[in-house]
């Protein structure tokens, strides 16, 4: 047997406030050091794993609205830099915008050196485009700089949930084992 009955994983460190299952190698030194029985042992590695499950849920809504943020960003992006293009040419831009969900009307923007962005809340504040460009690439790289730590995290919380996953088998099997074992010195 193993001279340590668990293993940490990832350094037995927490990531982000997630925290790191240990692997259990010798189930009877863990029930042991822990001083559980097998029931309250699964009941604390159950109530473990639903933990990781919530978490996991909130980085996954977390996920989904930084992936439908980043295309926001990217089509700002786009109309400033539509916008930056047609200044100075003399030529105005015709664009449909939507007023409402699914009701849009025709605009037609003759010279723009400004403008507006939602920084949220009902807030909407006037840039010049150059500063709108400059804040908006700020926003961008944070949020794919967010989605890859997310991504880092969620990766991180479901190989600890797989862990659990494992111990919370291979201590049921030993009580299992266990218990046959028992049943057999009886019948002998």
């Amino acid at each position: 047997m193993a001279a340590a009955s668990t293993t940490a994983t990832a350094a037995g460190e927490e990531r982000r406030g997630i925290p790191a299952a240990s692997f259990v190698e010798d189930v009877q030194t863990y029930l042991t050091q822990s001083g559980l029985d097998v029931n309250a042992s699964l009941s604390l590695l159950q109530e473990r794993l639903q933990q990781y499950k919530i978490v996991e849920m909130k980085l996954l809504a977390q996920q989904r609205d930084l992936q439908a943020k980043i295309p926001d960003i990217e089509k700002c992006l786009d109309i400033v830099a539509t916008l930056q293009s047609k200044k100075g040419s003399g030529e105005p831009l015709i664009t449909d915008y939507e007023v409402s969900e699914g009701i849009y009307s025709r605009a037609r923007i003759e010279e723009a050196d400004s403008v507006c962005l939602w920084l949220g809340a009902n807030v909407m504040l006037e840039y010049s485009c150059d500063e709108a460009n400059a804040l908006l690439k700020k926003n961008l790289e944070n949020a794919k700089a967010s989605l890859e730590v997310l991504v880092t995290d969620l990766q991180f919380l479901r190989d600890q949930e797989t862990i659990t996953q494992v111990t919370i088998a291979r201590v049921y099997n030993w009580d299992v084992h266990q218990r046959r074992m028992k049943e057999a010195m009886k019948d002998t």
